[in-house]
């Protein structure tokens, strides 16, 4: 079975303070552009609000719980909120708690692999957490899917009129990170179950049962990662601006199509597992049916061999000069006649 994976990702933290403080990145951001200079989490949360028009974004990964504590501390986060952000072991929900928003999901990775066994891993899933303010949004991330360096890069260089719209556009972005490695992972499983469906009907190889139950294990996991969005997700649009909101739709869109996906998916391998299940039974019929066949000639033979094996004094033949030869030719042509019968019935 999947699990969430713990490893670090390579990521260093720009502070030399941050260090072992899970801390990734803490910026401030005024008008869309970022602020010059190095933050602690207190830092910048007291420049944000000397401002109306800045906020913080602190990024997280795999964070202690003192750590988590301390910043919770200073962010005003509700400590069941931070518990389930340090266990990271959450179904994708959205809480409120006063006027803090903590929205949590479930990352997916595709791992590549060369063919699909029974100890295959497929999808490895992770957490992300995200706490939305009215000044900050902290993300806090669990495993190596879907890391988020790319998506700040992305909305600092190119995307500043986005960032402008504040902390909700922010967590749009993670989001929408989070929903496109779902679409990815969704395409290459369906590239795998094409192969794995090309075996079931393949003559020279066909593919084992337990790497069918264990793709079929991959995918429960993906789906429970995937469909249980849903909800929060169709939340979230109703509360946020609507210039925000029509982000979070797109997101939600594809989302829904992921949702098709994984449903089809489903379907679709529990077909290839009852036609393989009845290959299998096939198989098996026509093995039995080429035993006794050959069981029907073996017998042709036991019983010539068990009727002139019999210890009587009196038996016609056995003074015949052409007895011993008459015996052979007789279960040779009983024994080729049954071969032909039974090949051309498909037996043999």
């Amino acid at each position: 079975m999947n699990r969430i994976l713990g490893t670090t990702d390579g990521t260093t933290d720009r502070r030399p303070g941050h260090a072992g403080s899970g801390v990734v990145d803490c910026a401030v951001y005024a008008a869309g552009l970022r602020l010059p200079g190095d933050f602690t989490p207190d830092e910048a949360l007291k420049t944000a609000c000397s401002r109306d028009d800045a906020f913080v974004w602190l990024g997280l990964h795999e964070p202690s719980e003192e750590s988590m504590a301390a910043i919770a501390h200073t962010y005003g986060l509700h400590e069941l909120a931070v518990e389930d952000a340090v266990k990271a072991e959450q179904r994708p929900k959205l809480e409120q708690f006063g006027s803090v928003h903590f929205l949590a999901m479930r990352t997916a990775r595709y791992v590549p692999h060369s063919e699909i066994t029974e100890n295959s891993q497929v999808v490895e899933t992770g957490q992300m957490m995200i706490f939305v303010g009215e000044q900050f949004v902290i993300t806090v991330r669990h495993g190596d899917a879907s890391e988020l360096g790319s998506v700040r890069a992305d909305l600092e260089s190119q995307r500043a009129d986005l960032i402008e719209q504040g902390p909700w556009a922010v967590a749009y972005a993670v989001t929408d990170r989070v929903v496109d490695h779902y679409v990815a992972v969704a395409d290459q499983v369906e590239s795998d179950l094409e192969l794995i469906e090309e075996g079931v009907f393949s003559r020279d190889h066909a593919s084992p049962i337990p790497a069918i139950y264990q793709m079929k294990r991959e995918l429960v996991e993906f789906r429970r990662a995937v469909v249980p969005l849903q909800r929060p997700l169709a939340m979230i649009v109703a509360i946020v601006p609507k210039r925000i909101g029509k982000y979070f739709r797109d997101v939600q869109d594809h989302l829904t199509r992921t949702v098709e996906q994984v449903s089809s998916f489903d379907d679709l391998l529990n077909s290839i597992l009852q036609a393989r299940l009845a290959q299998v039974t096939v198989d098996q019929n026509n093995d039995m049916r080429k035993i006794a066949a050959w069981a029907a000639i073996a017998t042709v033979w036991t019983a010539g061999a068990g009727i002139y094996g019999m210890n009587f004094s009196f038996m016609p033949e056995l003074t015949w000069k052409y007895g011993y030869a008459s015996w052979w030719l007789i279960i040779l042509v009983v024994s080729v006649l049954l071969y032909r019968v039974f090949r051309r019935s498909g037996w043999l």
